[in-house]
């Protein structure tokens, strides 16, 4: 019988057995005696985990933040595009500070670009016509039906948008064809808007100009849309859309947005029709674009909205959806300042969106109406889309993307019907304890990531400590996770190994000796397999569901199964198991992380940053809940990711060491978080907070009202103003004893003070809601009569359990009868217009037939009828005194629904 520790078997390669074991035919009685015990280097394991993480960041950074290097005037020529030109628009615009709806500073914006928009026509080529026009959007209004906006009614008025159209002055039909690329020069009451959207317009601007060279050859005209109003509710993209006679000529809408500052910005939404995104992936020379956002977006996981959805929802059209996301955490914060904007950022935008719209502008296929309305129609025609490393793009469409999944399914379903066919029931017992390694490893991994995430805000002065330092997420989050998933895959290999025990103890020609080491290799091989069964799974969901995502568990599941059916499969189960091979896993993993890596990373990234703004209603979710979601997502991704690299680890000689160094890790990232060496934000990561002055007389429904005015301080950040009031030093009482009803959101914690609540607003602020007619024939109808007193930025909440439909009226009707819908029982106008907006409305109420009988027996607060929030942007002396005193770790935040500096609250009873 042969030594399986000899000296001399310690000098074979590594992963070989001391002899090649033969094929065994169970007719002819053999004995297998010899089989030396598997153990791989540890060294050469800790080296490629090692490798593996340095992979995911060489790879991030290749895809996401290897910019092109600037080009000044010179270097561009008259027809390229130039970064040095373009923010030279940047730094104009951001220099005016913030430039919201209704403001000087937006006024002295529209100038800017209406000037440099009149230079591009002066110096266009001979034979290209430039038009300029300053276009004013009366009233309107837009109801979309997904996403942010459902349950709303948007009303705008008195917008300003500047239009510049270029044509071919020899090309008639170019008219009645054009391309519209748009974004929005506006920006909320926080943030001077670098990214979002100031770098979008000086884009524009520097692509107007190239393309006023290019343009004479030209078969369709180029339409860019410098807008006003995105920032309140996508207005300036509706009241276009619906008012200006160009609307009719265009066939392609192409969005520049922001939901964070610089780095490259990329395709994540492109309308129904593939037409654009395939001619983009042509012609881009530094492709960025992920599908993977495209659904994240559409199903709601953002929470977020472009002008593109007015054009796809409203409009009907089809093209792109471009976004910067880099440094998400800085989105509407004061932090979204020229200083912070990456060199080559707009190099990036500029010179892809160049090649794309002179590839598109002279092309004869451009998408029409109908062909369209047919992409609309048909799932098939959707476009799957990603990049490769920032360099290679590939798109192909739904039809085929169909064809090759259900391809991959068949066949790998058929191999596996096939193998456990051959292997019997043994076969088919050791795939469900695989399976339950599977599921093992997964509740491990999760249970390990997430407890870390229960207990951060009881350990850390943040619920979220890691904002400003994202790394710490590796340590708080991913090395449990990593400890779970081995954790628990090891116990499912334990309990495989006791499985095929018993069936190699029936096998007489494998001697004792050796029948551990094979049960060892072949519980091994299962758990490998069972990864590329995972991902089978996976696919097979998001083929059914035409998910474009899908992409990705294709690539998975192919990859590592052809290395494994190259380097290890066998054609016969008689054949006893050898060591996986160092190859197989090599080759099997290279694809997916080229392909997934970056993604992967750049996704986790957003995800933290959005933290800051992650409690929409604050107070109204548990403080560790933000956290949670972080963690379960490093917990899938590394289920996912690395299943085949854990089945290796169960029979290497690192698994100690790895074991030990994530320990090791993690203990030094929960020091860090305890003792407060990194501070959860910084002043270039800030915390969002909110302070409003508000002026409430909703204490009371009906009778007298009784007046409160005092100073509210929240944040969208989770965890604790404790800290925060604790530097201002204003006389804040915290807690969730006073919460705030604002209309278009809720604040369940949140601080106060009464001290000096009473200067900087006048009585003749506080808006009227006064009954004008009450009439009960045919159905209780009620009018009302709306006076804002002057401001012209408002949200009014109408209780649907009550009221079944309504009109409302300006100097015009806005909204007709029908077609409303509601969320959490309340249907919402939001209204945001310039400085000549009309002040005073009319709403007529049709009531529901079982309405006014809903007093709650138990005395319960009953909601009102209509509530009403108006607000202002001045600071009175109280609000300026604690703005100035924040401290430098916090930042102003705004958004559509939220209040600015000064509100004031109403509202009417159900029983008026």
């Amino acid at each position: 019988m042969g030594r399986t520790g000899s000296s001399s078997a310690s000098r074979k390669p590594l992963n070989k057995p001391e002899e090649n074991v033969p094929k065994v035919d169970d007719s002819v009685p053999q004995t297998i005696s010899v089989v030396r015990r598997t153990k791989r280097s540890p060294y050469v394991w800790t080296s490629l985990l090692l490798l593996t993480i340095y992979s995911f960041r060489t790879i991030y950074q290749q895809q996401f933040e290897k910019l092109p290097i600037p080009l000044s005037a010179e270097q561009a020529g008259k027809r390229g595009f130039s970064e040095t030109e373009a923010l030279k628009h940047v730094k104009a615009l951001t220099s005016l500070g913030p430039h919201p709806v209704g403001s000087d500073a937006l006024d002295i914006a529209l100038e800017y670009v209406l000037k440099e928009a009149e230079k591009i026509k002066k110096t266009a080529h001979w034979e290209v016509d430039v038009e300029v026009e300053k276009f004013h959007a009366k009233s309107g209004a837009n109801r979309l039906s997904r996403g942010l906006f459902r349950g709303k009614t948007l009303v705008y008025s008195d917008l300003y948008h500047v239009l510049l159209r270029v044509l071919p002055k020899y090309a008639d039909e170019a008219e009645e064809n054009t391309i519209l690329v748009s974004s929005h020069i506006d920006t909320v009451f926080s943030t001077e808007g670098a990214g979002d959207c100031s770098s979008c317009i000086a884009v524009m601007l520097e692509l107007a100009r190239g393309i006023s060279q290019w343009a004479h050859g030209f078969k369709s005209g180029v339409i860019f849309l410098f807008n006003t109003g995105e920032e309140e509710g996508l207005s300036g993209a509706h009241s276009f859309m619906s008012q200006h006679p160009w609307n009719n000529t265009i066939r392609l809408a192409v969005d520049l947005e922001a939901i964070g500052l610089g780095g490259k910005s990329g395709i994540f939404q492109t309308g129904s029709h593939p037409w654009a995104v395939e001619t983009f992936a042509s012609v881009a020379k530094y492709p960025s674009a992920q599908i993977v956002s495209q659904d994240l977006f559409t199903s709601g996981a953002i929470k977020s909205g472009t002008d593109f959805q007015v054009y796809t929802e409203f409009a009907g059209l089809s093209g792109l959806d471009f976004a910067f996301t880099d440094k998400t955490a800085v989105y509407h914060t004061k932090n979204d300042k020229f200083e912070l904007l990456k060199p080559g950022s707009l190099q990036h935008l500029g010179e892809n969106m160049l090649a794309f719209l002179l590839r598109a502008a002279a092309s004869s296929k451009l998408p029409t109406n109908n062909v369209m309305e047919e992409g609309r129609n048909s799932d098939q025609d959707n476009a799957v889309y990603f990049d490769i490393l920032g360099s290679y793009m590939i798109v192909y469409r739904q039809r085929f993307a169909t064809l090759l999944h259900n391809s991959v399914i068949i066949q790998s379903l058929m191999i596996w019907t096939t193998s456990l066919i051959m292997g019997g029931f043994p076969a088919t017992v050791s795939l469900a304890l695989s399976c339950l390694s599977l599921i093992l490893m997964w509740t491990f991994s999760l249970s390990f990531s997430a407890s870390v995430a229960f207990i951060l805000p009881i350990i850390s002065p943040s619920p979220v400590p890691y904002v400003a330092s994202p790394w710490l997420v590796v340590g708080l989050f991913a090395a449990p996770a990593f400890l779970g998933a081995l954790a628990g895959q090891y116990v499912g290999f334990l309990i495989l190994q006791t499985y095929l025990s018993n069936v190699y103890s029936k096998r007489e020609q494998v001697l004792p000796s050796i029948r551990e080491e094979l049960i060892r290799l072949e519980a091994e091989r299962w758990l490998f397999k069972a990864g590329s069964f995972q991902w089978l799974i996976f696919l097979i969901i998001g083929n059914y569901y035409k998910i474009g995502s899908s992409y990705l568990a294709l690539v998975w599941l192919v990859s590592p199964a052809f290395a494994y059916g190259l380097l290890e499969a066998t054609l016969t189960p008689a054949r006893f198991p050898k060591p996986l091979k160092l190859a197989t896993l090599l080759i099997g993993l290279t694809v997916p992380l080229l392909v997934s890596a970056g993604t992967i990373i750049q996704l986790a990234r957003f995800i933290i940053g959005s933290a800051v703004r992650f409690d929409r209603n604050p107070g109204s979710t548990p403080e560790w809940l933000g956290s949670v979601i972080v963690s379960v997502f490093v917990a899938v991704v590394l289920c996912l990711t690395t299943v085949y690299l854990l089945s290796y680890l169960h029979l290497s000689g690192a698994k100690r060491s790895i074991v030990f160094a994530t320990c090791l890790l993690f203990g030094f990232s929960i020091a860090t978080v305890v003792s407060g060496i990194v501070p959860p934000f910084s002043d270039d990561i800030a915390r969002t907070v909110n302070v409003v002055h508000v002026v409430d007389t909703t204490k009371k429904y009906g009778g007298e009202q009784d007046l409160i005015s005092y100073v509210s301080l929240f944040s969208t950040t989770p965890g604790k103003l404790t800290r925060e009031v604790e530097h201002i030093k204003e006389g804040f009482t915290c807690g969730r004893d006073k919460p705030i009803d604002y209309v278009t959101f809720s604040v369940d914690y949140g601080c106060w003070t009464h001290e000096g609540g009473e200067n900087g607003w006048d009585e003749s602020d506080i808006p009227s809601l006064l009954v004008d007619n009450d009439v009960s024939n045919n159905g209780r109808i009620t009018t009302i009569l709306i006076d804002t007193k002057g401001s012209t930025r408002w949200s009014l909440g109408i209780n649907t359990d009550e009221i079944k439909d309504f009109k409302f009226k300006g100097e015009e009707e806005l909204v007709p009868v029908g077609d409303k819908n509601s969320v959490d029982g309340w249907h919402t106008i939001q209204f945001a217009g310039g400085r000549d907006s009309p002040t005073t409305f009319s709403l007529t109420l049709f009531w529901k037939n079982n309405s006014t009988k809903s007093v709650e027996a138990n005395n319960t607060v009953q909601p009102p009828l209509l509530k009403l929030r108006t607000d202002f942007n001045r600071l009175t002396p109280k609000a300026e005194r604690v703005i100035s005193r924040l401290p430098s770790w916090c930042s102003l935040f705004g958004k559509s629904t939220s209040p600015l500096t000064l509100a004031f609250l109403t509202a009417l009873p159900v029983h008026i």
